[in-house]
């Protein structure tokens, strides 16, 4: 089983131990889940957020920026848990990897190239790519409709509600590619688990294929 492992910038003081938790209990048990973890931006995409509006820089100069961004908190997952980078979707090893995306889309020029796409469409992307299930840890437990917590949701819908947790185009290429993603709260490792374990657990499940 494949699984693509999207990882906020949100989550950046305690993603390491998120991660390790996880890993540890997938190999603890000789599991041949093969999972591949998208780092988001966070405080680097940030430098790069206030860079561009101080430099004026265009659309095509931030996004590549901002995808560079990733590969920082890569490095930084990979320095504080040891889990192998990869930098490209050919031979995804068994076990947790991490990914360094900027090689693998420069030379798949296939998204938009704006604020509105983020590392969550780009996790998206990669998901489509290498046929996996979705699974984005953030610092909410998943999308809200006020205080209370949407439990499933279409992807058209949650389209039309605007800003959430996602990126504005996440649900968008859920929807065109029909394919599901559940948002869980990353604070919380057992139900990074429950979500790759497919078990039922606290947090959105947005349904594409409809």
């Amino acid at each position: 089983m494949k699984v693509v492992l999207k990882i906020g910038g949100s989550l950046m003081e305690q993603a390491d131990t998120l991660l390790n938790e996880v890993a540890s209990h997938f190999n603890d048990r000789e599991s041949k889940v093969k999972v591949v973890v998208v780092p988001g931006g966070g405080a680097f995409a940030n430098v790069i957020r206030e860079a561009s509006r101080t430099y004026s820089l265009s659309e095509e100069a931030s996004h590549w920026m901002a995808i560079s961004a990733m590969e920082q908190y890569a490095y930084l997952l990979n320095d504080r848990t040891d889990i192998p980078l990869i930098d490209d979707t050919e031979q995804i090893p068994d076990g947790f990897s991490i990914l360094l995306p900027y090689r693998l889309l420069k030379e798949n020029d296939e998204l938009e190239h704006s604020w509105d796409v983020t590392s969550d469409t780009i996790a998206a992307w990669i998901t489509k790519r290498i046929g996996a299930m979705l699974v984005k840890a953030t610092d909410v437990d998943g999308v809200l409709n006020g205080d209370e917590l949407i439990e499933e949701i279409p992807a058209r819908e949650l389209e039309s509600m605007g800003e959430t947790c996602t990126d504005r185009i996440l649900p968008k290429i859920l929807a065109d590619y029909r394919m599901d993603c559940t948002i869980i709260n990353g604070t919380y490792p057992g139900r990074v688990v429950a979500a790759i374990e497919r078990k039922a657990v606290k947090g959105t499940y947005i349904k594409g294929n409809i």
